[in-house]
């Protein structure tokens, strides 16, 4: 956000960039704090540099750093730049392609990774390797800019995506994610060993009121979405447990925040709190030990290991797997010898 004085640009040559509604149990806050936990990636200087330019209005008017926001408060966040949200430059990244016929592909995606382009990530994402390798691949309907994708999975997190070629895959597929009959199985190492070893989680999870940026679980759906996680204990490790977690439905940060309402954050899951010693011993070489394993596998400890869905095309089931990365094995290894030896 780049400071304008207001008299030097009129509304009609603004672009909306942020439009947002403040929660009904939003409790009073500075509108510069509030807005730094809502935008990803922003700078406490950069939105006072908006807000004394005049680029952030609150009901329809100006304002200034230090008002308290309200609960139903509208600001809208205007700059002299169109939002950057259809600008895909094609990128010769290499894809771990593990199936692809005329329809659609499978990719095993790498930790570190982003799915698709977004502020301060324009490069380096997989929805620009597949630009480059593949042209004409269909907008989701609702023109959000991501050519072929029908779902996603975060930046660390490994593992499986489907993508459509075509636009009646990409309805096909679409359908199947919307009526939760997609097949997804993922890898998890949790802190502690979960009680019981097999369980439902049926919780709603929406946006954090604290901080935008992370999800929370909720009493209803007033505030988040339903969300069910299937999870069992592959291999107990007593201090941390390798689980399996099938989703029914599809939220933002499920099982990550899923396993932390039970108790249990993912191993290294900085958002969720895993990335503290949550389970073990107070020795020295006890917390080195963990403190080699965030090294060697620096991102929350998520694997998207299967996927299975129906071919649009053949109406054939189509399954696939792919095994842990070398970090997540690496370090699943390390703990197994640990308890082996300890």
């Amino acid at each position: 956000m780049n400071a304008h004085t207001a008299q030097e640009i009129n509304d009609d040559e603004l672009y909306e960039h942020y439009r947002i509604e403040v929660d009904k149990g939003q409790s009073p806050m500075r509108i510069d704090k509030f807005l730094l936990s809502r935008i990803e990636n922003a700078t406490r200087t950069k939105i006072q540099n908006a807000i004394e330019s005049g680029a952030v209005k609150v009901n329809g008017k100006e304002t200034k750093s230090g008002y308290k926001i309200k609960p139903g408060d509208l600001i809208i966040i205007s700059l002299p730049h169109p939002p950057r949200t259809d600008v895909i430059v094609p990128e010769n990244i290499p894809l771990d392609i593990m199936y692809e016929d005329e329809d659609l592909l499978v990719v095993n995606k790498p930790a570190g990774m982003v799915v698709h382009p977004a502020h301060e990530n324009w490069s380096g994402t997989l929805v620009n390797a597949l630009v480059y390798h593949f042209n004409n691949l269909p907008t989701h309907r609702n023109g959000d800019g991501k050519p072929g994708l029908v779902h996603r999975i975060d930046k660390d997190t490994s593992g499986l995506l489907v993508v459509a070629k075509t636009e009646f895959a990409m309805t096909h597929l679409a359908k199947q994610f919307f009526e939760h009959t997609i097949e997804r199985t993922y890898y998890a190492l949790v802190w502690g060993e979960p009680e019981p070893a097999k369980g439902t989680i049926r919780e709603y999870i929406g946006r954090s009121m604290k901080d935008r940026r992370i999800m929370a679980v909720y009493k209803d759906g007033e505030h988040g979405k339903y969300a069910v996680t299937h999870y069992e204990v592959l291999k107990p490790l007593r201090y941390v447990s390798l689980v399996q977690c099938n989703l029914e439905t599809g939220r933002t940060h499920q099982i990550r925040i899923h396993m932390k309402h039970i108790g249990h954050p993912l191993f290294n899951d900085e958002a969720y709190g895993g990335n503290q010693i949550l389970k073990g011993t107070v020795f020295t070489k006890y917390r080195q030990f963990v403190e080699n394993c965030f090294k060697r596998m620096p991102r929350q400890a998520l694997h998207a290991k299967t996927l299975g869905f129906i071919h649009p095309k053949t109406k054939k089931q189509m399954h696939f797997d792919c095994p842990l990365p070398s970090d997540f094995a690496e370090v699943l290894d390390k703990w197994e010898k640990y308890v082996v030896n300890h």
